[in-house]
Protein backbone atom coordinates (compact mmCIF):
# COMPACT_ATOMS: atom_id res chain seq x y z
CA UNK A 1 0.00 0.00 0.00
CA UNK A 2 1.11 3.87 -0.99
CA UNK A 3 2.53 5.80 1.79
CA UNK A 4 2.81 9.35 2.00
CA UNK A 5 6.02 9.95 3.83
CA UNK A 6 6.57 13.58 3.37
CA UNK A 7 7.96 15.47 6.71
CA UNK A 8 5.18 16.78 8.34
CA UNK A 9 6.64 19.83 10.22
CA UNK A 10 7.78 21.33 6.32
CA UNK A 11 4.06 19.85 4.72
CA UNK A 12 1.88 21.50 7.83
CA UNK A 13 3.52 25.22 7.12
CA UNK A 14 3.21 25.02 3.50
CA UNK A 15 -0.55 24.18 3.35
CA UNK A 16 -0.98 26.68 6.13
CA UNK A 17 -2.15 23.82 8.98
CA UNK A 18 -1.41 23.68 12.50
CA UNK A 19 0.97 20.51 13.31
CA UNK A 20 -1.64 19.67 16.11
CA UNK A 21 -4.31 18.74 13.58
CA UNK A 22 -2.36 16.05 12.63
CA UNK A 23 -1.52 14.69 16.16
CA UNK A 24 1.62 16.40 16.66
CA UNK A 25 1.74 19.07 19.47
CA UNK A 26 5.35 19.88 19.56
CA UNK A 27 6.35 19.61 15.72
CA UNK A 28 8.25 22.55 14.18
CA UNK A 29 10.54 23.78 11.29
CA UNK A 30 13.68 26.26 11.14
CA UNK A 31 12.57 27.23 7.40
CA UNK A 32 11.92 30.09 6.63
CA UNK A 33 8.41 31.57 7.83
CA UNK A 34 6.94 32.43 4.48
CA UNK A 35 6.44 36.63 5.14
CA UNK A 36 8.96 36.97 2.25
CA UNK A 37 7.57 38.55 -1.32
CA UNK A 38 5.41 35.63 -2.96
CA UNK A 39 3.56 36.00 -5.64
CA UNK A 40 -0.16 35.70 -6.06
CA UNK A 41 -1.89 32.87 -6.18
CA UNK A 42 -3.71 31.99 -9.28
CA UNK A 43 -7.30 30.56 -8.45
CA UNK A 44 -6.35 27.26 -9.22
CA UNK A 45 -3.49 27.09 -6.96
CA UNK A 46 -6.18 28.38 -3.90
CA UNK A 47 -7.89 25.62 -4.84
CA UNK A 48 -5.39 23.05 -5.26
CA UNK A 49 -4.01 23.95 -2.23
CA UNK A 50 -6.79 23.20 -0.37
CA UNK A 51 -7.07 19.69 -1.96
CA UNK A 52 -3.64 19.07 -0.89
CA UNK A 53 -4.59 20.20 2.74
CA UNK A 54 -7.65 17.47 3.19
CA UNK A 55 -5.05 14.78 1.50
CA UNK A 56 -2.33 15.47 3.94
CA UNK A 57 -4.66 15.42 7.09
CA UNK A 58 -6.22 12.49 6.47
CA UNK A 59 -3.40 10.42 4.94
CA UNK A 60 -5.11 10.08 1.18
CA UNK A 61 -3.39 9.64 -1.89
CA UNK A 62 -5.01 11.11 -5.05
CA UNK A 63 -6.78 8.24 -6.42
CA UNK A 64 -8.63 7.08 -2.89
CA UNK A 65 -9.52 10.97 -2.24
CA UNK A 66 -11.11 11.33 -5.85
CA UNK A 67 -13.02 8.25 -5.31
CA UNK A 68 -14.14 9.38 -2.51
CA UNK A 69 -15.29 12.77 -4.04
CA UNK A 70 -17.12 10.73 -6.77
CA UNK A 71 -19.16 9.27 -3.91
CA UNK A 72 -19.43 12.32 -1.66
CA UNK A 73 -21.00 13.65 -5.25
CA UNK A 74 -23.72 10.83 -5.72
CA UNK A 75 -25.11 11.61 -1.88
CA UNK A 76 -28.00 14.05 -1.31
CA UNK A 77 -27.00 17.30 0.52
CA UNK A 78 -23.78 19.52 -0.11
CA UNK A 79 -20.97 17.77 -2.00
CA UNK A 80 -18.22 19.37 0.07
CA UNK A 81 -19.50 18.75 3.42
CA UNK A 82 -20.35 14.82 2.43
CA UNK A 83 -16.53 14.64 1.34
CA UNK A 84 -15.27 15.81 4.85
CA UNK A 85 -18.39 13.52 6.44
CA UNK A 86 -16.95 10.73 5.19
CA UNK A 87 -13.01 10.87 5.62
CA UNK A 88 -14.45 11.79 9.57
CA UNK A 89 -16.04 8.43 9.86
CA UNK A 90 -13.18 6.49 8.87
CA UNK A 91 -11.93 4.19 11.34
CA UNK A 92 -8.65 5.34 11.30
CA UNK A 93 -9.78 8.73 12.04
CA UNK A 94 -12.06 7.65 14.63
CA UNK A 95 -9.17 5.86 16.50
CA UNK A 96 -7.46 8.95 16.46
CA UNK A 97 -10.29 11.09 17.43
CA UNK A 98 -10.87 8.89 20.24
CA UNK A 99 -7.03 9.34 21.15
CA UNK A 100 -6.30 5.60 21.26
CA UNK A 101 -3.40 6.78 18.82
CA UNK A 102 -1.30 10.12 18.71
CA UNK A 103 -1.73 10.31 15.22
CA UNK A 104 -3.94 9.38 12.47
CA UNK A 105 -0.57 7.72 10.55
CA UNK A 106 -0.46 5.65 14.04
CA UNK A 107 -3.83 4.82 14.16
CA UNK A 108 -3.77 3.40 10.34
CA UNK A 109 -1.33 1.02 11.63
CA UNK A 110 -2.52 -0.15 14.46
CA UNK A 111 -6.18 -0.57 12.80
CA UNK A 112 -4.32 -3.09 10.10
CA UNK A 113 -2.61 -5.16 12.80
CA UNK A 114 -6.13 -5.73 14.15
CA UNK A 115 -6.12 -4.10 17.38
CA UNK A 116 -9.39 -2.75 17.41
CA UNK A 117 -13.51 -4.15 16.79
CA UNK A 118 -16.24 -2.42 15.78
CA UNK A 119 -19.34 -4.01 17.39
CA UNK A 120 -17.56 -6.66 18.59
CA UNK A 121 -16.31 -7.74 15.25
CA UNK A 122 -12.46 -7.19 14.20
CA UNK A 123 -12.31 -5.00 11.76
CA UNK A 124 -8.27 -4.70 9.99
CA UNK A 125 -9.40 -2.02 7.49
CA UNK A 126 -8.72 1.75 8.07
CA UNK A 127 -10.77 2.99 5.92
CA UNK A 128 -13.45 0.97 7.24
CA UNK A 129 -16.70 3.38 7.60
CA UNK A 130 -18.63 3.62 10.73
CA UNK A 131 -22.03 4.17 11.88
CA UNK A 132 -24.14 5.69 13.94
CA UNK A 133 -24.20 3.69 17.08
CA UNK A 134 -21.28 1.58 16.22
CA UNK A 135 -18.90 0.78 19.20
CA UNK A 136 -15.28 1.03 18.42
CA UNK A 137 -13.07 -0.59 20.92
CA UNK A 138 -9.73 -1.85 21.90
CA UNK A 139 -9.50 -5.97 21.02
CA UNK A 140 -9.01 -7.69 24.47
CA UNK A 141 -5.85 -9.46 23.88
CA UNK A 142 -4.10 -6.49 22.94
CA UNK A 143 -5.45 -3.99 26.14
CA UNK A 144 -2.67 -5.27 28.59
CA UNK A 145 -0.10 -3.76 25.62
CA UNK A 146 2.09 -0.73 26.96
CA UNK A 147 0.42 1.19 23.91
CA UNK A 148 -2.63 0.74 25.60
CA UNK A 149 -2.62 0.47 29.02
CA UNK A 150 -1.18 3.61 29.32
CA UNK A 151 -4.13 5.12 27.98
CA UNK A 152 -6.54 4.60 31.47
CA UNK A 153 -5.85 4.96 35.29
CA UNK A 154 -5.25 8.41 37.07
CA UNK A 155 -2.20 8.96 34.66
CA UNK A 156 -3.94 8.45 31.12
CA UNK A 157 -3.23 11.53 29.00
CA UNK A 158 -6.37 14.12 28.66
CA UNK A 159 -8.67 13.66 25.73
CA UNK A 160 -10.44 16.05 23.99
CA UNK A 161 -13.33 14.23 22.33
CA UNK A 162 -15.06 15.49 19.38
CA UNK A 163 -19.23 15.77 20.10
CA UNK A 164 -20.36 13.48 17.82
CA UNK A 165 -17.93 10.88 19.56
CA UNK A 166 -18.10 9.38 23.26
CA UNK A 167 -15.68 8.06 24.91
CA UNK A 168 -15.91 5.48 28.15
CA UNK A 169 -13.27 6.67 30.83
CA UNK A 170 -12.70 3.46 32.40
CA UNK A 171 -12.79 1.28 29.53
CA UNK A 172 -10.91 1.58 25.88
CA UNK A 173 -13.96 1.83 23.72
CA UNK A 174 -16.09 4.48 22.30
CA UNK A 175 -19.35 4.90 20.69
CA UNK A 176 -20.15 6.62 17.64
CA UNK A 177 -23.00 9.20 19.20
CA UNK A 178 -24.66 10.62 15.72
CA UNK A 179 -22.42 10.97 12.73
CA UNK A 180 -20.38 14.47 12.08
CA UNK A 181 -21.66 17.54 11.18
CA UNK A 182 -19.83 19.98 9.09
CA UNK A 183 -19.45 22.42 12.85
CA UNK A 184 -17.24 19.63 14.11
CA UNK A 185 -14.47 19.52 11.60
CA UNK A 186 -11.82 21.73 14.04
CA UNK A 187 -8.95 22.57 11.23
CA UNK A 188 -10.14 25.54 8.46
CA UNK A 189 -10.96 24.06 4.88
CA UNK A 190 -12.94 25.75 2.24
CA UNK A 191 -14.12 22.31 0.90
CA UNK A 192 -16.24 24.54 -2.05
CA UNK A 193 -12.92 25.16 -3.61
CA UNK A 194 -12.00 21.32 -4.00
CA UNK A 195 -15.54 20.92 -5.31
CA UNK A 196 -14.52 23.74 -7.91
CA UNK A 197 -11.43 22.25 -8.73
CA UNK A 198 -12.71 18.87 -9.78
CA UNK A 199 -15.91 20.09 -11.42
CA UNK A 200 -13.58 22.01 -13.94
Amino acid sequence: MAKNMQPIAKRCKALGISPAVMGYAKKTTKRNDGNGMRKKQSEYAIQLKEKQKVKFIYGMLEKQFHHYFELAEKQPGITGENLLRMLETRLDNVVFRLGFSSTRRDARQLVTHSHFTVNGKKVNIPSYRVKAGDVIAVCEKSRSSVKFSKLTGADAPMVLVPAWLKRDANELKGTVERLPERSDIDYDVSEHLIVELYSK
